[in-house]
């Protein structure tokens, strides 16, 4: 049974930084794409960066600059560098896990496409 499950939200200052963690089991990460979403109250959830299984990356143009990506297949672990947090940050984080292909050229459409597997979301709340 695919599992994910993230990790490392918490309430920061205005410009302050966080990494988040996706820890996946249940199935081969090598084989899938991965990504983090986030949704904020009110409004509908939206792409915020992928990865394929070769490391290359994707960005949201909001976070483009300022967040970054990256998988340690060791590790079966996802991450999210964020810095430079701003208010409209503030939202909860998702990762989801999906064989490689079509829908991941459409994770930036607002709603994404329904990903094959999604964690339960870890809150990120930016202050000023």
């Amino acid at each position: 049974q695919v599992q994910l499950e993230e990790s490392g939200g918490c309430s920061v200052e205005v410009g302050g930084s966080l990494r988040l963690s996706c820890a996946a089991s249940g199935y081969t990460p090598s084989a899938y794409c991965m990504g983090w979403f986030r949704q904020a109250p009110g409004k509908p959830r939206e792409g915020v960066a992928a990865i394929d299984i070769a490391g290359m990356t994707s960005y949201s143009d909001s976070v483009k600059g300022r967040f970054s990506v990256h998988r340690n297949f060791a590790k079966n672990t996802l991450y999210l560098s964020m810095r430079g947090l701003k208010p409209e940050d503030t939202a909860l984080y998702y990762c989801a896990a999906d064989v490689c292909g079509g829908k991941w050229n459409r994770y930036l459409e607002m709603p994404p496409p329904d990903f094959g597997y999604w964690g339960q979301g870890t809150q990120v709340t930016v202050s000023s």
